[in-house]
């Protein structure tokens, strides 16, 4: 499964489309879908979930606020960020009360505004909407689920399974020793002796491994555990 962060493009620009695809997909840190109609874009979002919007305010077949206010009917709660050709008060406060987060003019530095994407992904992820990718599940630490993206079913989870699962996921794939998973979840001094966490590791291969005695996702290291991204 695709473990970068999927971005949807939405501009007529061909030109500043293809630019900003390019530069997303510099590394694999972004997979990026694209389209020039605001309708297609809303059957885009209501399809799959984006980590990111970028959305055009001068769209050919819809206004850019009404895509937007739209997704937000139809529940997308991902950043959005709109960009126009216009830079007045005016634009930005209809696009921000549409439904966006953020709102950039053209001409605007490529940079800035990846800089600005990256920092809407960020505060997204720290709310209960947030949605991650671990192996063949979508996280969502908001509802305390995963969801198996092969079998359509979902996993419910504990708040330490959920905290536990999300520590490790924002540790990118290094080891997190036991000592400090057990103060980052439970608050306990490191050295403290406790079965606590081997407990909880266990009942939670059981319920996300395929083959819990030989876990593919959580993988015990030495003096720690890591996630499988």
């Amino acid at each position: 499964m695709d473990s970068g962060l999927h971005i949807l493009i939405a501009d007529n620009d061909d030109d500043l489309r293809r630019i900003l695809v390019e530069q997303l997909q510099i590394n694999d840190e972004f997979i990026v879908s694209e389209t020039a109609e605001g309708g297609e874009a809303i059957k885009y979002a209501g399809k799959q979930y984006f980590d990111a919007i970028v959305l055009n305010l001068d769209l050919p077949d819809i206004d850019g606020r009404e895509v937007c206010r739209l997704m937000r009917k139809n529940g997308v709660k991902s950043p959005i960020i709109m960009i126009s050709d216009g830079d007045n008060d005016m634009d930005t406060i209809l696009g921000l009360e549409s439904g966006a987060n953020d709102y950039v003019a053209k001409p605007f530095r490529i940079r800035v505004l990846l800089a600005r994407l990256r920092a809407q992904i960020r505060q997204h992820e720290q709310s209960e909407y947030a949605v991650f990718r671990i192996g063949q599940y979508s996280f969502r630490p908001g509802a305390k689920l995963l969801l198996d993206n092969e079998t359509n079913k979902t996993v419910s989870l504990t708040d330490k399974e959920t905290a536990i699962i999300k520590f490790l996921y924002f540790s990118n794939g290094k080891v997190v020793s036991r000592e400090v998973l057990l103060d980052e979840v439970w608050g306990y001094k490191a050295g403290m002796a406790t079965h606590t966490l081997e407990t909880h590791v266990y009942r939670l291969r059981q319920k996300i491994e395929r083959n819990p005695s030989k876990s593919a996702l959580l993988v015990t290291e030495q003096n720690g555990y890591r996630l499988v991204l």
